[in-house]
């Protein structure tokens, strides 16, 4: 529960990930969770879980803590955002290995995600001096005459925060950072399988001096805990990222609040007939493999231009078997396992189904150790599930198009849309398809796992509504409020009049 109250039991971890570290623990009194890591399933920790009594006592502090720091000044805001960004760099190593034993991510991986947490706390500070509203020219209309106006933002109040396990630092921190920045309280439920970056950050921002109450972790299942986040009537805001089944199901419960969602993707990239075939190999890997593919932009569908799918495979089935399947902490690690075992399950079952439907295997697939390796298929058609729906493992769909609007039809050829990615050293061919493709992000000579943490980031479609990067995602999270003031005649107090004029001066 709150990884703020001072009675809360300290959680040891195990000393394989951080020697003598033990986190303040969650005040809860459920039941003891016991957390293993993916990999090999050794124990990391023990953690108290939170009741559905113990969040009423959570949300009761938050309420508190969000009428104080509503008024906290932007500079007060700011300051405290930019050392958590100090603090978070100064213990990156330790946060890394954290998020490589919980999360399964490859030890080199989770040092770039540690980076990333600093950048948007960082970005959030310079955020939290712009959250002023805009001047709106009300003469503009004749009824406006004699009337100046502004907007100004308001924070929403608490916002309940669920975030999910594949990026356990910095997708807490795009909800976490811009609420703060905004002026709201947070509460926060990571994602039952990476607790504890959630609650080191937290650790974090107290001992940077956020105000105790103002962001508080619970953890626990999302049917108890996270169902009365969503509903209960002391949260003014949803922002949740997972799956699109859980997404709507936010939607439908959460009534009148405000709810961003980012619900996932099935990611595709083109790769034209002009296209830098050996930039394109290189991205694709990265793209399509960092964190087993555990990523909601990851690459999955690979859209190849027909006069050079031949050679783009030639050059990428031997990339893909170069990279090494190991242990998270282990520094050689490209790829390592998925989060759980039923995930590992349902990924190599696709997989099968895929070619026992006429899909080729070009690389991959399990090994003698039954682990699954990356894996390339080709042959493949757009309702194999492989193509048609998220497969968020280390799994690269190919197919083959005639031309570059073939290409595009394929690519819009799904129920989600959150980013896209074009190959092609033809400008206007990359201008065409980022007007035409069906997404919320178009990355040009690029792949759409591509990501800065202050550009606007979200999809349509299935893939969710709303946006994250610091500054659009504090839109989200304040309200707006106009303010209208009528000019009144500062001598007689009625209708203004040429108050200061005077009879002019003889000669």
């Amino acid at each position: 529960m709150s990884a703020t109250a001072k009675d809360a039991a300290g959680i040891r971890i195990s000393e394989r990930i951080a020697p003598d570290l033990v986190i303040t623990g969650p005040y809860g009194a459920g039941e003891t969770m016991t957390l293993r890591a993916p990999w090999d399933g050794a124990e990391l920790a023990r953690i108290p879980t939170t009741t559905p009594e113990d969040l009423d006592v959570v949300l009761d502090r938050a309420r508190v803590a969000a009428e104080a720091f509503k008024w906290a000044p932007a500079w007060r805001r700011s300051a405290i955002l930019e050392r958590t960004s100090h603090l978070i760099e100064e213990n990156a190593e330790q946060i890394a290995r954290l998020i490589a034993a919980e999360g399964g991510k490859p030890l080199k991986d989770a040092r770039v995600e540690a980076k990333r947490g600093a950048s948007t706390f960082r970005w959030a500070s310079e955020e939290a001096k712009r959250t002023a509203g805009d001047l709106v020219e009300m003469d503009a209309d004749p009824s406006g005459e004699h009337r100046f106006g502004w907007t100004i933002r308001e924070p929403r109040g608490v916002i309940a925060a669920i975030s999910p396990f594949n990026f356990p630092l910095n997708l807490a921190s795009h909800k976490v950072a811009p609420a703060l920045a905004g002026g709201n309280a947070v509460v926060l439920k990571p994602a039952s399988a990476t607790p504890l970056t959630a609650l080191r950050l937290a650790e974090l921002l107290v001992e940077a001096g956020l105000p105790e109450g103002t962001m508080q972790v619970v953890v626990g299942a999302g049917g108890t805990i996270g169902t009365k986040l969503v509903t209960d009537e002391r949260t003014n805001m949803v922002s949740f990222t997972g799956s699109p089944l859980v997404g709507r199901r936010i939607a439908r419960d959460a009534g009148m609040k405000m709810v961003t969602l980012e619900l996932g993707n099935n990611s595709a990239t083109i790769v034209d007939e002009d296209a830098n075939l050996d930039l394109a190999v290189q991205r694709v890997v990265a793209g399509g493999f960092a964190n087993s593919g555990q990523i909601c932009i990851s690459v999955q569908r690979v859209v190849v231009h027909e006069a050079v799918y031949d050679a783009f495979l030639e050059k990428l089935v031997p990339a893909v078997d170069a990279l090494r399947v190991g242990d998270p902490l282990d520094e050689t690690t490209d790829v390592a396992s998925l989060i759980s075992e039923d995930e590992d399950r349902r990924v190599k079952g696709w997989i099968q189904e895929a070619v026992d439907q006429g899909a080729t295997l070009a690389a991959g697939g399990v090994d003698a150790d039954g682990r699954l390796r990356p894996t390339v298929l080709t042959d493949v058609t757009r309702e194999m599930k492989v193509s048609a729906r998220e497969v968020f493992g280390p799994v690269l769909a190919i197919l083959k198009a005639r031309d570059l609007c073939e290409a595009i039809e394929i690519s819009n050829d799904s129920d989600m849309g959150l980013q896209a990615g074009v190959f092609t050293n033809d400008l206007n061919k990359a201008l065409y398809a980022a007007r035409r493709l069906e997404v919320g992000g178009v990355m040009i000579n690029e792949v759409p796992t591509f990501r800065v943490d202050h550009m606007p980031y979200g999809g349509v479609k299935g893939s969710g509504i709303g946006r994250e990067g610091l500054k659009y995602a504090i839109r989200e999270m304040t309200e707006l409020k106009m303010v209208a003031i009528r000019e009144m005649d500062w001598q007689t107090g009625g209708p203004p009049t040429d108050a200061c004029l005077r009879e002019p001066l003889g000669p």
